[in-house]
């Protein structure tokens, strides 16, 4: 099973085919459209990967700014997401706490299972590595805008476990204002067979056994919405 950094250095195809199964009943455009209708704004999307998110927004907003700070996960987003058939897409690689993007030019910033990476990779200065990133989205946002962070609340529950390490991170957000629910995105995987070999990837070896015991082709997920208005 790669870290997480492994997976943004080097297995975009990995990660492509796990996010194709995710989210199989759709919920994540609705869980955003009701804080933030996206259709005919600007949006600045931070930690994009290979446009997990972008693909639905793109489709129905003025603009889309998708930035990440790897290289190698926007690689597979131009490919999949060609700014010439996408001319209202804009992609850019950058760390999310200083984008060359304008100040005031987005009614609505979004991050998918990103942002917390800012306070789980600062290890013990997390909190002063989080706060440039909040400070970079009160730059971005436009008066009457708003933040959508998605976050992962437990892989293989039906209700929401988050992980207890990003207990801090989330008690952080609610301190500075964020509101928070939790929707199901669960993967729906072609078989068993990919459901084993997925898991066991990205999640390892004691959650692909549960997928085993239960034989799960559906893998029951919690998705954090954590927002703020401005």
């Amino acid at each position: 099973m790669p870290t997480e950094k492994e997976v943004y250095a080097a297995h975009a195809d990995q990660y492509e085919r796990l996010i194709l199964r995710e989210d199989h009943e759709n919920n994540i455009p609705a869980a955003v459209r009701k804080i933030k209708d996206f259709a005919g704004i600007d949006v600045v999307e931070l930690g994009a990967g290979t446009g997990r998110l972008t693909r639905f927004l793109v489709r129905e907003a003025a603009s889309v700014a998708a930035s990440d700070i790897s290289h190698h996960m926007l690689s597979t987003a131009r490919g999949l997401l060609p700014t010439g058939k996408n001319p209202n897409l804009t992609i850019c690689a950058a760390d999310m706490r200083h984008t060359p993007l304008a100040a005031n030019c987005a009614d609505l910033v979004i991050a998918g299972w990103s942002f917390c990476y800012l306070a789980v990779w600062g290890e013990k200065a997390w909190r002063e590595t989080l706060k440039p990133g909040l400070r970079e989205i009160e730059r971005l946002i436009r008066p009457g805008g708003a933040v959508v962070l998605l976050e992962n609340y437990g892989t293989g529950f039906e209700e929401p476990q988050p992980p207890v390490h990003l207990d801090p991170y989330f008690s952080y957000l609610k301190n500075a204002g964020f509101q928070h629910s939790w929707i199901r995105t669960d993967y729906k995987f072609r078989d068993l067979e990919e459901a084993l070999e997925l898991s066991n990837f990205f999640f390892g070896a004691d959650l692909s056994a549960k997928v085993k015991e239960n034989a799960w082709e559906i893998l029951p997920e919690c998705t954090g919405v954590l927002w703020k208005n401005y």
